[in-house]
């Protein structure tokens, strides 16, 4: 019975004592917490924390944890107190920049279902009398955040869970981690074994150090962070606030003035105060030795000396906004040790090298509870409410995991914690970790890149720009706002036109490829995906991979290139993590291997694809030599390459791949062969809006694991033939017979020019109904397009309100997709390998 499985938690903080509690709300009861520090006070982030709580972010998933956090919060009671004080939050803007990021992030807001509202400075002055008037512009005022008290909520969740079972071992180091056959089986303490079917590192920043037990880096770097607290405050005295008990100490909204990398709390007649503006400050966790015994609120492991020097520029900007606290001083202060990640996010999820093993670190208090009830559902349920999706362990690739780029990000992640960033802003460091063999010549015709996952991506071509002059008068780019003018070029526009009406060549290496090989191939695949793969060798089939409800956990596409060797075009390092677990698990031989980096693809797509490729191969690349969603070996230019029959612009053409050796030949091959039918090389900016226009989803940003393939419109890739049984198969029949309650849909801007960006809140009839997934302008359609998830009953014609920053744009549900909806240009009016296979392409259901 699942209820029986021994689970062993490792760190007694705000996660691992939440974690426990869901799981004995579960049913599960063999529970045993390890605490290397005295559990009334474990000494780690949960210890010192401010506890402010701001729920909204730009992250659907982090958003709604932290409002699950704040439920939870309100619901730990003892003698009439909860362990949330729900003050509420004023986020203020004192720069105009500021004050229209506000409005963006009062979008995000709408969209994930916070209640929130856009406040003048006036109202801020009404809400927050101590403020400096002369400063502040406006703000953004969410009455649910407030402050968390999270060592309380810890205290009280050891005493229910004890009394329910659980057991605790406080001052009791973890020094080894037992597994046998790649499952844990215990933990080692210094008296002995613990055993366990389960183990969770809940550790925080001391988390790098367990995970060192197994050999599982842990992408996470504990950096020091300076909370100050002043004298007490004159016009605070005397309040019959300070007589409240149980840290209830304040009445004023929680503060953030982010212009200035600074937060403000109460603390009854004082302020506290919270800096981000410093220098980062990272920290050894493994050189802090064991903790004491003797923890109390000023000694403990994480709490480190303040720096006053760092502090100096914070006070002086602190009494210039609060002129209240200029008869004050600093009265304590320390640098607190939080857990930072090179993209900001948790460290969540099973680990790949070692069943049973899971993490859940790098998780502020903010999200403390979400991400514990997140793994608790996963451990009893298979999956999470919550999409994790960006928090999963096995997000980063491999030379994300490297100690140099891990601690150069986290840092870079400090620094930028409150800066105004845009959703297309790379970092500036590190770059070039991973380039394909075309980079050079990319770098010659002016390519400008966008960094993802390590690898460098071009968007648009300079040598492109002199096309402008020459584009018809319908394609011409319109004008765009500030915002989404920024990390966009007009050359997309001349670069969609060219793929559109002549041949392009985009650079495809950065894309996932693995190789899924062996006798048990085929099973493991059958037994995984949705679609039937057992077509014959040269057949491609796109598929979805769902967890057991019917959730989408990705879409890949699956090449049978012989027998027993299939390609699998995938989406990220977590799908690697997944098919490789798995290849463990079936027991029959089968070997799932990464091969990304030594290959290296070109995407040949447009109406002249044909006549370029017959100038450097004599292979047969008709519908007959090569079939839609066919694969097949081929010699280019002397090149010995693999060639997919797909693509995910809508036109005509191939993916040719070899290995990274034959790279920049191949390219060069292309290229001046493509020079008299008007080919150019294009980027992934042009790319992504003509994948809208035909309507193609990608997985984690139009769809997750909180979606089923009904709702997405993805109901083609299930085979309904398949006889064998696969992941999620029963809740597919389950969920047909139901009628989805939202649905992804295409969206088309009525004026034709105003342009969104991905996240905003969709409103109907003045109600915030949706949100937009995607969103690019379409050159071809002459008019900007984004996808949106919104209730099932609108159709077709509805039309809907986009809000960008502050202002509703009128839309439509548009039929999809929206450019060439017979397929008559990508399958050049030949028939595909299988006429199923058309299905994906054809039907948008």
């Amino acid at each position: 019975m699942a209820f029986a499985k021994r689970v062993v938690i490792i760190g007694a903080g705000i996660v691992g004592t939440n974690l426990a509690d869901e799981l004995v709300a579960r049913g599960w009861s063999d529970i045993t917490v390890v605490e290397q520090g005295p559990l009334h006070m474990p000494g780690g982030s949960t210890s010192h924390a401010p506890g402010l709580v701001f729920q909204t972010t730009p992250s659907k998933t982090m958003t709604h944890l932290a409002r699950y956090t704040v439920q939870k919060l309100l619901s730990i009671e003892k003698d009439g107190q909860n362990c949330f004080n729900q003050v509420g939050g004023l986020e203020l803007a004192t720069t105009p920049a500021r004050l229209e990021d506000l409005k963006r992030k009062h979008g995000y807001a709408s969209s994930w279902g916070i209640n929130a509202r856009l406040v003048s400075a006036e109202e801020c002055l009404e809400m927050y009398p101590h403020l400096n008037k002369d400063m502040v512009l406006g703000g953004l005022h969410i009455p649910s955040d407030g402050l968390a008290l999270a060592a309380r909520a810890t205290q009280l969740l050891i005493e229910r869970t004890a009394k329910a079972g659980v057991r605790y071992l406080g001052s009791t180091p973890v020094i080894g981690i037992e597994q046998v056959n790649g499952r844990v089986t215990g933990v080692t303490i210094p008296n002995g074994t613990v055993p366990a079917d389960i183990v969770v590192s809940c550790a925080g920043f001391w988390g790098v150090e367990i995970g060192k037990m197994i050999g599982l880096p842990i992408p996470l770097l504990p950096l020091a962070h300076q909370y100050a607290k002043t004298t007490a405050v004159p016009v605070l005295a005397g309040r019959d606030l300070n007589k409240k008990p149980n840290g209830l100490n304040a009445v004023l909204p929680i503060l953030r003035h982010q212009d200035q990398d600074l937060y403000f709390r109460e603390h009854g007649g004082q302020y506290g105060i919270g800096y981000y503006g410093h220098r980062p400050m990272p920290v050894d966790a493994g050189s802090l030795g064991l903790t004491s015994k003797n923890v109390d609120e000023k000694n403990m492991p994480s709490r480190l000396e303040f720096t006053k020097e760092d502090f100096d520029p914070a006070w002086k900007e602190t009494q210039n906004l609060l002129p209240i606290l200029r008869s004050t001083q600093i009265e304590d202060g320390f640098n607190g040790i939080f857990s930072f990640t090179p993209d900001g996010g948790p460290v969540f999820g099973q680990a790949p090298n070692l069943d049973g093993f899971y993490v859940a670190e790098a998780v502020w208090v903010t999200h403390s509870a979400g991400v514990a009830r997140a793994l608790a559902e996963v451990l009893t349920e298979g999956r999470s409410q919550i999409d994790m999706t960006e928090c999963e362990l096995t997000r980063f690739e491999e030379i994300q995991l490297s100690q140099d780029y891990i601690s150069e990000t986290s840092q870079q992640n400090f620094v930028e914690i409150y800066d105004i960033l845009h959703p297309l802003q790379p970092k500036e460091s590190p770059r070039s970790l991973r380039t394909s063999p075309f980079h050079a010549r990319e770098k010659e015709l002016g390519a400008y890149f966008l960094e993802l996952g390590g690898w460098e991506r071009p968007f648009w071509y300079d040598s492109n720009a002199g096309l402008l002059n020459s584009l018809p008068s319908d394609w011409k780019p319109v004008e765009r706002d500030t915002w989404s003018a920024q990390f966009y070029s007009p050359i997309v526009a001349a670069e969609a036109w060219k793929t559109r009406n002549a041949v392009a060549m985009f650079d495809m290496t950065s894309f996932h490829r693995f190789e899924v090989g062996g006798p048990g191939a085929l099973q493991l695949l059958q037994r995984l995906t949705t679609s039937d793969v057992s077509a014959k060798p040269g057949t491609i089939t796109w598929a979805l991979l769902l967890n057991n409800h019917g959730g989408i956990r990705s879409d890949i596409f699956v090449s049978r290139l012989e027998e027993n060797l299939f390609q699998i075009g995938a989406n990220s390092a977590t799908d690697f993590a997944y098919l490789s677990r798995e290849a463990r698990r079936q027991g029959q031989w089968v070997q799932v291997r990464e091969i990304t980096g030594s290959t290296c693809c070109i995407g040949l797509w447009g109406p002249r694809a044909r006549d370029v490729i017959s100038i450097v191969s004599t292979d047969d690349f008709s519908n007959k030599g090569l079939p839609y969603f066919g694969v097949k070996n081929a010699i280019i230019s002397g090149i010995p390459t693999t060639v997919f029959r797909k693509s995910y612009v809508g036109e005509l053409g191939w993916e040719i791949q070899t290995t990274a050796e034959y790279g920049q030949r191949l390219w060069d091959a292309i290229y001046q062969a493509g020079k008299s039918h008007g080919l150019i090389a294009a980027g992934r900016a042009a790319f992504n809006s003509l994948r809208l226009e035909k309507g193609y989803r990608t997985y984690g940003t139009d769809m997750n694991t909180e979606h089923n393939p009904y709702e997405a419109g993805l109901s083609y890739t299930i085979r309904a033939s398949k006889w064998e049984e696969y992941v999620g198969k029963s809740a597919l029949e389950r969920l047909s017979k139901q009628k989805p309650t939202r649905r992804l849909r295409c969206l088309t801007v009525d004026d034709g020019r105003s342009m969104i960006l991905g996240k905003e809140p969709v409103f109907k009839n003045g109600k915030s109904v949706g949100y937009v997934t995607s969103a690019a302008f379409g050159f071809t359609v002459r008019k900007p397009i984004a996808y949106a998830w919104l209730p099932g009953n609108l159709a077709e014609g509805a039309s809907v309100e986009i809000e960008y920053f502050g202002r509703r744009i009128n839309a439509t549900i548009a039929a999809e997709p929206l450019y060439d909806p017979d397929m008559k240009r990508m399958l050049a009016e030949g028939p595909s390998v299988d006429s199923e296979l058309q299905k994906p392409f054809r039907s948008r259901l």
